[in-house]
């Protein structure tokens, strides 16, 4: 029989290991899958319902470190007003702009504040289910559940195109998660390949000190300069707190008629916008079709010389160790509104327009962490 662990986030580790020491699963009722803004809000919901019995697994060393790897120049789009989650409020002035590691801080906060039961180290690698229950395997230990919830945005694996291994290997090669700053760049030309809102950022970044190649077709982009009076005191106040959470939702005609081409297309450019990478003075080519000579090529078959690419082509969900009849359709898991459609007991929360524009973002994620937490807890 397996050993249930004490839930406190002090003791679960130290359960976790006695469990290991054993060789038995570590048993609960619910586990959330993931320990950033989607996982800690619903830990903090299934707490506010007297839910104890629950785990939240992450499989990064220390809990924000997510953010914490990307590229060290990023911060939110959203001012600190919308950038905290339920119960705590962001510990900065309203229009301030958090950094990465400003928000890394705060979800390390966040979960020590609400006491949340967070093991870290324990990336979820398989989760079957047998007898009724579902059985996972994370940092070399398997966990049991009665009720499992995928804690997860879509932006968890970076693409790269089967051809980049066929680049030179003096060519330095990134993605948005290796990325960190200029000084990792090898002297000569760089090419970003991938022209939306983590492009053009790291474009920005990067033509300081560099000629750029931006490649991919020119993205739509949100009207108006980002810091401008009007967009900082008015557009952003309506889009938070009344476009992308109602309006641009599965409640609404407009929002489920959105929402396909929503999963499928580049969110428009934000603060970097087309006419400040003119400014830049960077090169703007086309879709980069393969390679050649160990090279880069265009479409047209012309050749880049570069001595650096970083890769700005999206993501996988990084769902792939679901081993259950949860089909991944255009990389959506298949649910309605966080609900597994197939799999009773099984619940998403934190992917792209889940039931909103909202659900994905830091101050949208709550309404959809509270709703899901309440059905886990019934």
């Amino acid at each position: 029989m397996s050993r249930s662990v004490q839930l406190s986030s002090t003791l679960v580790e130290e359960g976790a290991a006695i469990a290991a020491i054993d060789n038995l699963p570590v048993s609960t009722g619910i586990i959330v899958v993931g320990g950033g803004q989607a996982g800690l809000s619903v830990g903090y919901h299934l707490k506010r319902l007297g839910v104890e019995d629950f785990l939240i697994l992450d499989g990064e060393a220390r809990i924000g470190d997510a953010w914490r790897k990307r590229w060290d120049s990023l911060k939110l789009f959203t001012p600190a007003a919308y950038d905290g989650l339920d119960g705590l409020p962001f510990p900065a002035r309203g229009d301030a702009t958090p950094s990465k590691d400003e928000m890394a801080d705060y979800l390390e906060t966040y979960a020590r504040h609400f006491d949340l039961p967070v093991v870290l180290n324990a990336r979820v690698t398989q989760m079957t289910r047998r007898d009724g229950r579902f059985a996972l395997m994370a940092g070399g230990q398997r966990y049991e559940a009665d009720k499992v919830i995928v804690a997860m945005s879509n932006y968890q694996v970076p693409k790269r195109p089967s051809f980049a291994r066929e680049l030179a290997p003096q060519i330095r090669q990134f993605d948005i998660t290796t990325y960190r700053n200029p000084g990792q760049l090898a002297a000569g030309d760089v090419l970003i390949v991938g022209a939306a809102n983590s492009g053009a950022e790291i474009a920005k970044d990067v033509a300081s000190t560099h000629r750029v190649v931006l490649a991919g077709p020119k993205v739509n982009e949100v009207p108006g300069r980002y810091d401008s009076f009007v967009n900082q005191h008015i557009v952003i106040h309506i889009l938070n707190r009344l476009v992308f959470p109602h309006i641009m939702s599965v409640n609404t005609p407009m929002g489920r008629r959105a929402r396909p081409a929503m999963l499928k297309t580049a969110v428009p450019l934000i603060r970097v916008k087309s006419r400040d990478l003119d400014a830049l003075g960077l090169r703007r080519v086309g879709r980069i079709a393969g390679a050649r000579g160990g090279k880069p090529t265009l479409e047209d078959g012309t050749l880049l010389e570069v001595a650096n690419v970083i890769w700005c082509t999206g993501f996988d969900n990084g769902l792939s160790w679901i081993d259950l009849p949860v089909r991944l359709d255009d990389g959506e898991p298949d649910h309605d509104r966080g609900v597994a459609r197939t799999v009773d007991g099984l619940y998403f929360v934190g992917q792209h327009f889940l039931t909103s524009m909202a659900s994905a973002m830091v101050n949208g994620v709550g309404r959809d962490a509270k709703r899901i937490a309440t059905l886990a807890a019934e």
